[in-house]
This record gives C-alpha cells, structure tokens and sequence, in this order.
C-alpha cells in the first residue's frame, strides 16, 4: 500500500509535457464556445403543427423556433394540459451554468499554465462532474414539469416525463429531444481533458519505470 500511494503521489507532482497542456488549452477554448451554442433541442409535431414548434436550449436562455413564436405555442398547449409556461426564470440552470463552464475553462487554462499531474486530475474531475450533474438537473427540470400538472386543467393527461434524449409520443404530440452543437463541443472538451490525462499518466509511468530502472544499477555501482 505505501508503494502503492508513493508512486500514486509521484504521478501527481509530475509535470506535464507538450501535449497535455495543448489539450487543455483546448478543452478551455472549446468550453468558452459552448456558451455560445444551444446545448439542446425538442422538437413536436401534431397533425394541426405540421412543421412542428421547435425549442433551443442555450447555457444561458429558451429560444423558441419561428422567432420565438413557437415558445408562446408550447406555452398556450401547456396551458391546457395544466402545464406551467416554460420560461427563462423558471430555470436556475441559467443563472449558474455560464458561470460554471467559465469557471471550469479557467481551471482548465490554469492546469496548462500550473503544468502538474494534479491540476490536470482536478480538471478532469470537475468537468465530470458538472456533466453528470448538468444532465441530471435537465431530467430533473423535465421531470417536474410533466409531473406537476394543475388538477383544474381542461385536458386530462397522465403525468409524464419528455425525453431527455429520443422519442416519446405525449398525446397526440410526438417529441423528440436530441443534443445539439453545444454538447457536442462540450464533450470535445471532455474528449480533450481524458486524453491529456492518458498522456500524462502514460508519461509519469515512464518516468517511474526509468527511476527503479536507474535505482539499482547505481547501488551495484
């Protein structure tokens, strides 16, 4: 176990090379873009919306398809099933999430700059858990909305959960939900921190073998 934690320790105070510190560069840069993408979309279709009501979700806002027109028509239908607006307000997600991915860019910029084994690992980490989390608030805010109907609607229906990602036929609506150009540059970023890691590890393995390779032969020396 000692050897264990000393050569865990010893990974950690390495320093990283080129490569690594490349990838965290771009994991910070491919982050900051995302705030600039919208992350999802869903989309219903019916047979009185032909061209279906369409719904962006950005880091930061709600953007409804045809000008937002379309937010205002989801808005009115929900009205009916029970359903409260959807609307900017209702979604802490946007008040912390820009400044989350901010947040993580410049951890990200600063485990390029600082150039250890550490830094890189607490990068890593925290984008994985913003992500895990990030997905989870996104079911978690489609789960309430679906499951707290008003009980004095004019439209019974069963509560329900939207997609999260695929297809789900709610009443005569078919939903579809699906990642757009945001997550996709999101996880480019994580793609990016895993594999600086890979390479960081790999290279401190290196290292180590290299010193209990040099031990020896200098004792029978």
């Amino acid at each position: 176990m000692r050897n264990l934690l000393d050569t865990l320790n010893q990974h950690l105070d390495a320093r990283l090379d080129f490569g690594p510190r490349v990838l965290l560069v771009t994991a910070s840069v491919l982050l900051v873009i995302t705030l600039a993408l919208p992350l999802w979309n869903l989309t219903m279709f019916a047979p009185q919306y032909g061209d279906g009501l369409r719904m962006d979700i950005y880091t930061y806002t709600l953007q409804g398809g045809n000008t937002g027109q379309d937010i205002k028509e989801i808005n009115l239908l929900n009205h009916y099933i029970g359903m409260r607006d959807l609307s900017n307000e209702d979604f802490t997600e946007f008040k912390w999430m820009p400044f989350a991915i901010g947040v993580l860019a410049l951890i990200a910029l600063r485990a390029a700059v600082h150039g250890t084994m550490a830094s890189l690992v607490d990068a890593t980490v925290l984008f994985m858990y913003f992500g895990a989390f990030s997905l989870w608030s996104f079911w978690n805010k489609l789960y309430t909305y679906g499951h707290n109907l008003a009980p004095g609607a004019p439209v019974k229906v069963a509560p329900f959960t939207p997609p999260v990602f695929g297809y789900e036929q709610i009443a005569n609506f078919e939903v579809y939900s699906y990642p757009r150009a945001g997550t996709y540059v999101m996880l480019a970023a994580g793609i990016a921190l895993v594999l600086a890691l890979g390479l960081a590890w790999r290279a401190g393995n290196r290292a180590t073998a290299s010193r209990r390779a040099f031990v020896p032969a200098a004792g029978q020396a």
